[in-house]
């Protein structure tokens, strides 16, 4: 294929593509810019490989620190770990891409996107999901595409297509809308309380901006000369399933019927069926088709019974409106839950179970100087004063596996629940505190995400940290047999795994705080999804009732064990002041008080201890050290030193001036020590500050009032 550009005006911006041009040896590729954000996206293809029964797809997202023109830190100067913005990235291209590949592909297929330039402007993350659509269809991969993704922000009143990085930050919305010509496939969002009418329309308006996206790349193949490929699934001997299926359907039937059984004792009772069918298998013949196919695939037993149980569960939902637990499609499972689970050395925790599923959340309050920074983000951002970490160990499916670094799925719930607790976190200048929440999962049956966000409400509030609003948070499956469609409120682990779709929704009583729904079907219809958001909204304010009896407000004392925050502002110019040659003065501060001590550049100072009172002494010698003297100001001091010709007198902590002996008294002194000695208190006046900022101060010309006043004011 020779180069070939194409350019898509999109609401008043211009998407240029250029194919061609760049890793002629990948399956496809294509250069996607919009602005100066220039993002290549390869898709490439290869043989499959014996054994496998699942699609091998991999999508990888990295972000090279040249295309914002900067050199990488650390001793290598090249990049690393990818940093958990690209990670989180990498989960947004695959998951509305994911299921639109057919069901019987086991192809190996990667998907590669790199950001080569980056402006302020245009956030690269949309563009390499489009692209991600057009590399696939350029290669020639089996697709039920095109797929394209836009972001929608919301400033003031108004929708905007894509809005600029200013834009999302400064508005009520960043919702990112990606679909297929059957519908909506994928909804990633957080949002400051919105009402749900709010984002339904927002879904709605990036869905008709999608649509405009996949005309334009039906254009786009017919242009270069291809087709969008669809092949039919290959033909198989259905032998064994239909021998399986007549072996275990009305087993199958009456376990999926009793409603009373647990998740575990469910599981064994069809592991029972699976083994009384491979038996039967084994009692064929040697020679027969059946044990023969079984045979030389170890895995069709096993793969073809979940298919039947997913079939039988599917079918007894939509049949006869109830679930595998008996609850009806919009029931919440039982929820309970505690604060306080551990002792206060951990500053807040939470508690929650709804069914199986039970999350832990703790909270830890730090100072300033524990934010985390993102260096290695190409987007400048401030340090994170909110943390969510989520954890989810093998013991809480029962199962046995190494512990390892957290996955991109753990990032990716983690920084789901972070998104869904931000809008309600006390500003800085009210809290100035470095959060951070750690949710571990005990327990998994369903929807631990949402578990997490309502799990970390109570952790928050247990913690003493003034949340405006408790949040919780529900998950939404939906069932799709043809044309008969059912939504299912809190879904568990069965429904997840057998069903179309897992919609996650948090938020508090006032509106929406954070979005995800990830399909497994090739879209869905707006009605269906604003069937599915009302429907959350009722589950949510349930669960949020069971939150409250608990704990309804943050607690109005924080842990002893918390650090005690003191802040102060102070001018710019004198944070070298309080730093000191070599970070001496700001040391010996330290030494002192024991208090920990972090400046900003804006001259804002955080003063933390776990004694308040060594808190409040730093903070009354920073005060001292830079306040602005003006020449009369009158104070109490206490005497440091004697030298011939006067007295140093400590009027303001970690300031001193000095007396001259004849400024001592209203007559001739002899001797300084006639008159002070060290330790003695003195009532100052500020004489002079002469050109190197040293200041002279007086005993004379201190009228009654000056006095009084100064005594008072030492005493605060």
């Amino acid at each position: 294929m020779g180069e070939f550009e194409k350019s898509i005006s999109f609401d008043g911006r211009d998407i240029r593509l250029k194919i061609g041009l760049l890793a002629p040896q990948a399956g496809g590729s294509v250069l996607i810019q919009s602005g100066d954000t220039t993002v290549l996206v390869s898709a490439t293809r290869s043989s499959a490989r014996e054994g496998i029964d699942f699609l091998p797809l991999t999508v990888d997202y990295e972000e090279r620190l040249y295309a914002a023109g900067r050199i990488p830190g650390g001793i290598m100067r090249r990049e690393g770990r990818p940093p958990e913005r690209a990670i989180l990235t990498s989960r947004l291209i695959d998951r509305p891409l994911r299921p639109l590949f057919p069901y019987w592909l086991r192809d190996d297929l990667q998907i590669v996107a790199y950001t080569l330039s980056m402006d302020e402007q245009v956030p690269p993350d949309v563009l390499a999901v489009t692209g991600a659509s057009i590399a696939t269809l350029i290669a020639q991969i089996p697709f039920n595409g095109p797929m394209a993704a836009v972001r929608v922000g919301l400033v003031g009143d108004d929708f905007i297509i894509n809005p600029t990085y200013g834009e999302t930050e400064n508005g009520d919305l960043d919702l990112v809308v990606a679909g297929s010509p059957d519908g909506v496939i994928m909804v990633e969002a957080g949002a400051n309380q919105l009402p749900e009418r709010d984002i339904i329309e927002a879904i709605e308006f990036g869905y008709e901006a999608v649509q405009d996206l996949i005309k334009a790349q039906v254009d786009l193949i017919a242009e270069v000369g291809l087709e969008i490929v669809k092949e039919e699934a290959p033909e198989v001997d259905k032998s064994l399933e239909n021998f399986i299926k007549n072996c275990a359907t009305n087993e199958i039937k009456k376990i999926l019927a009793q409603f009373d059984l647990e998740k575990g004792t469910r599981d064994k009772a069809l592991d029972v069926i699976k083994d009384t069918v491979a038996t039967a298998i084994q009692e064929l013949p040697e020679t027969d088709p059946i044990r023969v196919a079984a045979t030389e695939d170890t895995k069709a037993l096993g793969n073809t019974f979940k298919n039947i149980t997913k079939q039988l569960m599917r079918q007894q939902i939509v049949e006869d409106n109830v679930r595998v637990d008996g609850r009806q499609l919009d029931a919440v499972r039982a929820v309970s839950c505690q604060v306080g689970v551990l002792p206060k050395r951990v500053h807040g925790t939470g508690l929650f179970n709804r069914g199986l599923t039970q999350v832990l959340s703790t909270c830890t309050l730090g100072t300033p100087g524990d934010a985390q920074n993102l260096p290695d983000d190409l987007q400048t951002e401030q340090a994170k004063r909110y943390l969510h970490h989520y954890n989810f160990p093998p013991f809480s499916v029962g199962e046995t596996k190494p512990l390892r670094a957290p996955g991109r799925r753990e990032i990716g719930h983690g920084a789901l629940a972070e998104r869904a607790l931000l809008p309600v976190l006390p500003p800085k200048d009210k809290f100035p505190y470095v959060i951070r929440v750690v949710s571990e999962v005990l327990s998994s049956n369903g929807s631990t995400s949402m578990g997490s966000v309502c799990g970390s409400s109570l952790s928050l509030m247990d913690a003493g940290v003034p949340i405006s609003k408790p949040v919780s948070g529900a998950a939404m499956g939906l069932i799709k047999e043809g044309d008969e469609i059912r939504v299912l409120t809190d879904i568990q682990g069965i429904e997840d795994f057998l069903g179309d779709m897992d919609f996650k929704v948090a938020g508090t009583d006032s509106g929406i705080t954070a979005l995800q729904m990830d399909m497994k079907i090739s879209g869905l219809p707006l009605e269906t999804i604003a069937q599915a958001i009302y429907q959350a909204k009722d589950a949510r304010l349930h669960i949020l009732e069971k939150m409250l009896e608990v704990i309804d407000k943050p607690r109005e004392e924080m842990s002893s064990y918390a650090p005690r925050l003191l802040s102060i502002k102070i001018d710019p110019d004198m944070i070298g002041l309080v730093i000191g040659p070599g970070g001496k003065t700001i040391k010996g501060i330290t030494e002192e008080t024991g208090a920990k001590i972090d400046i900003e550049d804006d001259g804002t100072v955080t003063i933390s201890a776990l004694d308040e009172s060594r808190a409040r002494r730093a903070r009354s010698i920073i005060q001292g050290m830079t306040r602005r003297l003006n020449e009369g100001d009158v104070y109490v001091g206490r005497v440091t030193r004697i030298i011939p010709i006067g007295a140093f007198v400590e009027f303001l902590p970690g300031k001193e001036g000095m007396i001259h002996i004849s400024q001592l008294a209203d007559y001739r002194v002899g001797k300084v020590e006639d008159e002070v000695v060290v330790g003695d208190e003195v009532i100052i006046k500020v004489r002079e500050i002469d050109s190197k900022g040293r200041v002279n101060l007086t005993r004379l010309g201190i009228n009654p009032e000056q006095a009084a006043a100064a005594r008072e004011a030492s005493n605060r």
